[in-house]
């Protein structure tokens, strides 16, 4: 047995089974404060280490947003008007309560949007903004950059996953007291029948059309949704190895959380020519690349319990 043990080992690492990907090194896509409240509203502390809670002067929060590396952060063309001047912008990174003490936050200014060429409404599609902070973060256990998809990368319908922020809590109705992180979980639903959904009712002063670089994720009955404020913030999934990759950025809807009115995002994995182009340090994984290691790491633990069995 140990012979046998032994010569698998030496084939496994001869062929290069237990090599390590590049794109499983990341450090991005890692809370290090444990896991989520499944099923509850109020996210823990420091468990969604790249949200970012942007403000712009008297007005307070008005959007969210994702850290992506040190120096950028992800967000949505619609809360970012060009009229205004962008030192009126102050963005908050490591924020948990928005009335409450944030001992773990620090805050920056803006020093330059670049907006998704073609932008003019959300209703349009390329509703995504990518912010420069003044100057760059530091990490820590409550401030860390989530992963980003790559251009052939998809989620598939079923997939569940969790929208963050302090928007309303329901339509017209805002976030209360403090003002605590929110978290809901909502799967993932295909274009086709999102594009379904919305016809169901509609006519011509509410039509909406669900465009390639758009993704949808929510309940057809409804209930579950990000609405207003939530603009801007991530839409992330866990993939395989236990990364969080963020699918989408929070753009429109039709209402919050509305029968056959699913949110609707701005598909991340579209934007990732600009992304790169734009923020060379920013992580965007491929989903082969993270299966590969997932079973990468499956082989190794198959391995290591032949050579025990084999002593």
């Amino acid at each position: 047995m140990m012979k046998i043990g032994m010569e698998l080992l030496f084939t496994m690492l001869a062929t290069g089974v237990f090599l390590v990907p590049t794109c499983d090194t990341q450090e991005c896509g890692r809370p290090l404060m444990g896991t989520r409240i499944v099923g509850g509203s109020d996210a823990r502390d420091g468990a969604w280490p790249w949200q970012v809670d942007i403000q712009m002067g008297d007005s307070g929060h008005i959007c969210g947003g994702s850290i992506i590396s040190k120096d950028w952060v992800l967000s949505a063309a619609h809360c970012f008007s060009e009229s205004l001047d962008l030192s009126s912008y102050l963005l908050y990174m490591g924020r948990y309560q928005l009335q409450g003490v944030n001992q773990f936050e620090t805050s920056r200014t803006v020093r330059q949007v670049v907006i998704a060429q073609g932008y003019t409404a959300p209703q349009d599609g390329r509703d995504v903004a990518l912010v420069e902070l003044s100057s760059p973060l530091t990490w820590t256990s409550y401030i860390q950059p989530v992963c980003l998809p790559n251009t052939n990368f998809q989620f598939y319908s079923g997939t569940t996953c969790y929208v963050t922020g302090w928007g309303n809590t329901q339509e017209g109705v805002s976030l209360s007291g403090i003002g605590t992180l929110q978290e809901v979980e909502v799967p993932i639903i295909d274009q086709g029948s999102c594009n379904s959904m919305y016809q169901i009712d509609s006519d011509a002063s509410n039509a909406v059309s669900i465009l390639s670089d758009m993704i949808c994720a929510g309940y057809q009955e409804g209930g579950k949704d990000s609405c207003q404020g939530d603009s801007g913030g991530p839409l992330v999934c866990s993939l395989e190895n236990g990364t969080w990759i963020q699918a989408g950025v929070v753009s429109f809807g039709l209402g919050c959380a509305q029968r056959n009115r699913p949110g609707i995002y701005a598909r991340v994995s579209s934007f990732a020519r600009l992304i790169s182009s734009t923020v060379p340090d920013a992580q965007l994984l491929d989903r082969a690349c993270n299966i590969w290691a997932a079973h990468s790491l499956v082989v190794l633990s198959v391995a290591l319990t032949v050579m025990m069995l084999a002593r």
